[in-house]
């Protein structure tokens, strides 16, 4: 038996999907990329959606149109995947690292005005595991300051805030469909804004700064003509890909609906097994549960994870603070210290959770589990 941590849906009408399209004349750049888009904007309740190659290009392209450059401070959290930092020095930045809540797990309100300085310009909130941040508190702090604000989604699509789904409410937000979140394009991102000037600029971005758009061109020479205006990048996603998005998109409701009862039984299953700590949920966040992350206190995490591994039950980490990475460490953040960041990552194990994760499998895994902690 092998139960892994995440992985994807896929049913008989997403392989309909994807086949109908590669009988079609497009198979990239055509009509499902902008149908694709148009359906998760509506989801959220953006104006503007634009579908990119993956999550990592989305945060690169947002990056990009906040007009992040060089000696520019982007604030964002360590308990991330590498991508929500590197997505700054892509483009010149220099990311600084708030710690985290230590109840929430996500990026900590107070150390982001504590990090603030004149060359601030922008924050990158995290929903980790697909709780939102503390986007009231964020916001003020934005507004104040005059910043930028990037939701980094890949965990929250299908989340809400105060009555709001995410993707609807900051500068841009942007999305993952890696096969392990909520929905997938097998890979692909997604940016979304409410701004025309920031949508211009990521599909400027997207397809290596060029555009046949008359009211973008300095010159029109006739029919055939582009420009190339600014240094962009090949970060196109397929119709192929978009087909599946659509498809999935059908079924994202359900999706969510699952995972929170499989959180569900977690909790209640953990609830007084005094050597585990279940995820708190933040009164005015409903979360998407792209994750579900345990602590094990009293007991060592690593026999945890290689007897849970041991025993067919795919765990993963969920995640080492960035700015502890070599590469991070050579470049001036040896002397970074988030306390609350390096205590959690001391203690969390990323356990199975994926729509199709059956009543059996789940028991296994709460007993397997329980077993470990309390011996």
């Amino acid at each position: 038996m092998h139960i892994p941590y995440g992985r994807q849906s896929i049913d008989d009408d997403d392989i309909k999907a994807v086949v109908e399209t590669l009988r079609s004349d497009f198979l990239t750049t055509g009509p499902k990329v902008h149908e694709f888009e148009q359906c998760v904007a509506e989801y959220v309740g953006a104006k503007y959606a634009v579908a990119i190659s993956n999550g990592t290009a989305a945060l690169h392209a947002a990056c990009y149109a906040a007009g992040i450059g060089e000696e520019d401070e982007v604030i964002t959290t360590p308990i991330t995947f590498a991508a929500s930092a590197n997505s700054i020095i892509y483009c010149g930045g220099k990311p600084v690292f708030a710690d985290i809540n230590p109840i929430t797990y996500n990026i900590d309100p107070e150390d982001i005005k504590r990090k603030i300085t004149n060359r601030t310009k922008a924050i990158i909130a995290v929903h980790y595991t697909g709780q939102p941040c503390d986007m009231e508190a964020i916001h003020a702090i934005a507004k104040e300051y005059k910043l930028i604000v990037i939701e980094d989604a890949a965990h929250a699509l299908g989340a809400d805030y105060q009555g709001k789904k995410v993707g609807s409410m900051s500068d841009m937000t942007t999305f993952s469909f890696h096969p392990v979140k909520h929905i997938t394009t097998a890979e692909g991102g997604m940016i979304m804004t409410n701004n025309k000037e920031l949508y211009n600029r990521l599909m400027l971005f997207r397809t290596h700064g060029i555009t046949r758009d008359p009211k973008l061109l300095s010159r029109n020479e006739g029919p055939w003509y582009y420009e190339q205006l600014e240094l962009g990048y090949n970060y196109r996603i397929t119709d192929i890909q978009c087909a599946l998005g659509i498809s999935q998109m059908q079924k994202l409701d359900t999706f969510v609906a699952k995972r929170r009862e499989i959180a569900k039984r977690y909790d209640e299953a953990f609830a007084n097994i005094k050597n585990i700590i279940v995820p708190n949920q933040k009164e005015g966040c409903n979360n998407s549960y792209h994750l579900y992350v345990i602590q094990v206190k009293n007991v060592d995490r690593r026999y945890v994870f290689e007897e849970l591994s041991a025993a067919g039950i795919g765990v993963n980490v969920h995640y080492i603070p960035v700015y502890t990475f070599p590469y991070y460490q050579k470049n001036g953040y040896d002397l970074v210290r988030c306390p609350h960041a390096e205590e959690l990552y001391k203690h969390i194990i990323s356990i199975p959770l994926y729509p199709d994760l059956s009543t059996e499998e789940q028991q296994y895994v709460i007993d397997t589990i329980i077993k470990l902690v309390n011996n």
